[in-house]
């Protein structure tokens, strides 16, 4: 049996940086991971799906700026963007584990399941610990149909060694909406089967209507209301039927109908810790069991986004709740991106939210048409901005090619309720996309007057 300060369940973003800061406070942690090391999106998601996106961008922004023609193939295809994937995200994994080791973090390769308290059980192995942190994160759900067996989650799509001819997206949030821009500009047909009457969902509607039409300008066949009833395989590949009785032939079908949290063979029962369908139940303190057992990250039930940036501040916090402290957990807005081409972003209240409520109002800013010579002739640049009636930015949603750089200096300006006069005595680069919007927000900081008063730009 060993003996541990801290013991964590999982080694993504939800708890490597809270053993970092736990070890480097002298207290003796344990990794315990039954996947690779440095969790899902280090491997699988988050890194792998940026690195293979930016060739993709380059390219798209090639075509809009330098006057490339849209069917035209690119100069790079899916096998090099697989090459450099594996040279880079692979040795992710050995990296992390020499790193931890030089910290003297050690790890247990295996499944941890709780035991009570303070024990965990990984095969024959038991560990002790005066706390535990749970961070087991979420997985790739599939549709339960006939022909279940022939689908593909994002973990196997970004494994494919040669892009398929055709591909059959299932579901249309933000993962579909990613992949589906991103295999477009790689000559890919792609179809998309929605089982509502919306896409991306936790963006403002109308940019992701402008992104929709993006798509379908590209190639894409964007089907609403048709659920899918069944897979079958055949001669030339699958056809997947939707309850309507439409039939797509195509090369291989993605699932990206949603993910669910890892909570199954913890052992939550032996330590009296519940959970929902939407993961761990938690106090304001991150606490599972009320006591000594936190959770953090994905596998966590909350209401605030389940983002790697959000694991990443419930670690830090834990690892402050571990060494003394005792606030309870206050979330900072917190930016949400879609990395399609070209990118969606926002930030604290949406405009819909705002919608109608005299709490609030609407400013729309076209800075792509305001500030072309900044953002590189990308005139369809947009954000629209929430102020309160103290007219301090409260959230905004954003679309353009900069939207995530630009959505994290409006969480700044957000948190510390900048104001016109405080922006103003601030320096920015010149010519630069944050330097424009700036620019473009003082005057909607302002307290308005009859005379400057601005209205929603619709």
């Amino acid at each position: 049996m060993i003996q541990y300060d801290v013991a964590f369940i999982g080694s993504g973003h939800a708890t490597w940086h809270a053993a970092v800061a736990l070890r480097q406070a002298g207290k003796s942690v344990v990794l315990i991971e039954r996947d690779l090391i440095a969790g899902t999106c280090t491997n699988y998601g988050c890194d792998a799906k940026i690195l293979l996106d930016g060739p993709s961008e380059l390219f798209a922004q090639m075509k809009q700026y330098q006057g490339i023609g849209v069917d035209e193939t690119p100069a790079f295809n899916w096998e090099d963007f697989m090459a450099y994937k594996h040279r880079v995200i692979d040795a992710l994994p050995t990296k992390m584990t020499a790193l931890f080791d030089q910290l003297g973090i050690d790890i247990i390769h295996g499944t941890g399941i709780l035991m009570g308290d303070h024990m965990i059980q990984v095969g024959k192995q038991k560990v002790m610990a005066q706390n535990i942190v749970l961070g087991t994160g979420q997985h790739a759900t599939k549709p339960n149909i006939p022909g279940k067996e022939f689908l593909h989650d994002s973990r196997d799509f970004l494994s494919l060694k040669h892009l398929p001819a055709h591909i059959t997206i299932i579901g249309a949030g933000v993962i579909a909406l990613e992949f589906a821009a991103l295999v477009l500009q790689l000559g890919t047909r792609v179809t998309i089967l929605a089982h509502g009457n919306r896409a991306a969902k936790g963006f403002a509607p109308r940019y992701v209507t402008k992104l929709l039409v993006k798509l379908q300008t590209a190639g894409a066949d964007i089907r609403f209301n048709e659920p899918v009833k069944a897979v079958t395989s055949t001669t030339a590949g699958y056809d997947v039927t939707t309850d309507s009785g439409l039939v797509v032939a195509t090369d291989y079908v993605l699932a990206a109908t949603g993910r669910r949290p890892n909570v199954d063979l913890l052992g939550l029962e032996n330590a009296g810790i519940h959970s929902s369908n939407r993961g761990i139940v938690v106090d304001d303190h991150l606490r599972a069991n009320g006591d000594n057992i936190y959770a953090s990250g994905d596998v966590v039930d909350k209401s605030v986004a389940k983002l790697t940036p959000t694991a990443t501040f419930e670690s830090n916090y834990i690892a402050g709740q571990i060494l003394g402290e005792t606030a309870p957990i206050n979330y900072p807005a917190i930016p949400s991106v879609l990395f399609s081409l070209p990118r969606i972003a926002r930030v604290g209240v949406s405009a819909a939210e705002a919608a109608g409520n005299p709490d609030y109002h609407i400013v729309h800013l076209p800075y792509g048409k305001l500030f072309s010579f900044e953002y590189k002739n990308e005139t369809e640049a947009e954000m629209t901005v929430v102020l309160d009636a103290t007219h301090h930015v409260v959230g905004a949603d954003l679309y353009g090619m900069d939207a995530p750089d630009l959505v994290n200096v409006l969480v700044m300006v957000i948190d510390q309720r900048l104001t016109a006069t405080e922006l103003s005595k601030m320096v920015f680069a010149f010519p630069t996309p944050v330097q424009g919007i700036i620019d473009a927000l003082l005057p909607a900081l302002t307290p308005a007057t009859p005379a400057t008063k601005m209205r929603l730009d619709a």
